[in-house]
């Protein structure tokens, strides 16, 4: 189970900061596979043409732009585990935050592009199990856990 429900309210009030995580950590593994491909061209090249001396201060500061790029991926990924919010997908930005509907744990779904927060889904079924967030789930929510 979950250490933190979110209330729909809460989840959507939370939906810019999230948004802005995810796109953060996107762009740092972005960077950071940019940088690798690179290096791994120039490693490719100096293989290929049996010797050649590459530039090294190119080729260290790349070194340092991926080293950097992954140390704010990782920074990025345990901000956002802290936050309780699940990152189900990063490459099409998919979340969850967990929420308690009656006595049961449910996922509030959301990824980026969508305006708000309109579907839910049960922790078994996932992305493709997703149904419309409607007023009797709305209703349901509860705001703490079950004794």
């Amino acid at each position: 189970m979950a250490e933190h429900f979110f209330s729909y309210e809460e989840a959507e009030e939370l939906l810019p900061k999230v948004e802005q995580m995810v796109r953060s950590i996107q762009d740092s593994r972005k960077l950071a596979m940019e940088a690798e491909e690179d290096i791994n061209a120039v490693r490719t090249k100096v293989m290929m043409s049996g010797g050649m001396i590459p530039d090294h201060v190119a080729l260290s500061r790349r070194k340092i732009e991926k080293d950097l790029s992954l140390a704010a991926l990782e920074a990025g990924l345990e901000q956002f585990q802290e936050s309780g919010v699940l990152l189900k997908d990063l490459d099409i930005g998919l979340v969850d935050f967990p929420c308690l509907v009656e006595d049961r744990e449910v996922y509030l779904c959301w990824k980026i592009g969508e305006p708000r927060i309109a579907f839910w889904h049960d922790v078994e079924e996932g992305f493709a199990g997703r149904k419309p967030v409607d007023a009797k789930l709305l209703e349901n929510i509860r705001r703490e856990r079950p004794n």
